[in-house]
């Protein structure tokens, strides 16, 4: 076997050659890369594996260890720190059980139909056990009962309660590494506009769970956060505040909203506003494009004895605002 000792004990006349070589061919990178190749290749002949200073790795841990830290001043003003007991963890190989949730699109309005994927895989390599799944909907999503499609495990039954819903399979459970398939539809209705959106699924087994979650974006469609306000100015005979028969509506008569809007009142004494804002509304009766009529005294509802209507619009909502006027002069009650 060849001596270690003997490659690097050159004498001083080998060195003296490889500087004069150097100095020759002024290639000394190429020179030192050669000696480099040929330490390699006498060492691997000598049967002698370097190491190279490389301490080698160990195998990677399953223990987790988490410890917390913090500084602070006592009352001496001098800087200390303390730090609270290690806690470790034991670190799981192999996710137990994993779950994806899609949607067929990422925006819906009132109206559409959403479309949801689930896919539960076990990366296990032994059984999951008795599974089921849960789906929580967001706010304004229907759930179709009847769309519901699974693969390869069937279900048995399904419970519903508010917007979630469980799948029941039997006490089927997947086997290592089998994905199962779940596919339904709900139906976008107009309260989703008031919801996130984001709906969360949860499969569940004796021994884990897993979740995941989707958002969908909901858009309002042909519906809006605005309202429409209706009303008419009419001749209030019998002071009751609603229209009868015999009961004309006044023309021309000038209506103020609280934002600045004017109205004006068609020959029948209606006016209508589309887009108001949602919430509390003001509309304000000028008696002065009215000449000859007064505000009619209301027998039956001490607020309506006012020139203005304060009225709750709702989002998409249709508001009612009424006045009744009578002659100034003081027409009898019919």
């Amino acid at each position: 076997m060849l001596r270690l000792d003997w490659i690097f004990s050159i004498p001083g006349s080998a060195y003296r050659l490889v500087g004069y070589l150097a100095r020759s061919f002024k290639r000394r990178f190429w020179l030192q890369a050669a000696i480099a190749f040929l330490v390699v290749q006498l060492l691997s002949w000598s049967g002698v594996v370097p190491n190279f200073g490389l301490t080698p790795v160990a195998a990677q841990s399953t223990n987790v260890t988490n410890q917390a830290g913090g500084s602070y001043v006592d009352a001496s003003n001098t800087p200390q720190r303390t730090v609270s007991n290690p806690t470790s963890l034991q670190a799981t190989g192999t996710a137990s059980l994993t779950i994806i949730k899609t949607a067929d699109r990422g925006a819906a309005e009132p109206g559409d139909v959403v479309v949801y994927r689930l896919l539960v895989r076990n990366p296990a390599t032994t059984p999951s056990g008795a599974l089921t799944i849960t789906d929580e909907l967001p706010l304004g999503l229907q759930f179709i009962e009847e769309s519901v499609r699974t693969s390869p495990l069937q279900f048995t039954s399904i419970t519903t309660r508010d917007r979630s819903f469980t799948l029941d399979f039997g006490g089927a459970s997947l086997a290592g590494g089998q994905e199962l398939s779940v596919v339904y539809a709900a139906l976008v209705t107009p309260d989703a506009i008031r919801g996130s959106g984001r709906n969360v699924a949860q499969a569940i087994t004796p021994t884990s769970s897993a979740s995941a979650s989707n958002e969908l974006a909901i858009r309002p469609g042909i519906l809006a956060d605005c309202g429409t306000l209706v009303g008419r100015v009419f001749v209030d005979k019998n002071f009751d505040g609603e229209q009868q028969a015999g009961e004309p509506g006044v023309p021309n008569a000038v209506v103020f909203m609280d934002d600045g809007n004017r109205i004006l009142t068609d020959p029948d004494g209606l006016f209508s506003v589309a887009n108001v804002l949602a919430g509390n509304r003001v509309g304000t009766l000028d008696l002065t494009s009215l000449p000859g009529y007064t505000l009619a005294p209301n027998l039956f509802r001490l607020a309506d004895n006012s020139q203005s209507r304060l009225v709750q619009l709702e989002p998409g909502g249709l508001a009612r605002m009424n006045f009744g006027v009578t002659p100034a002069f003081g027409e009898e009650q019919g």
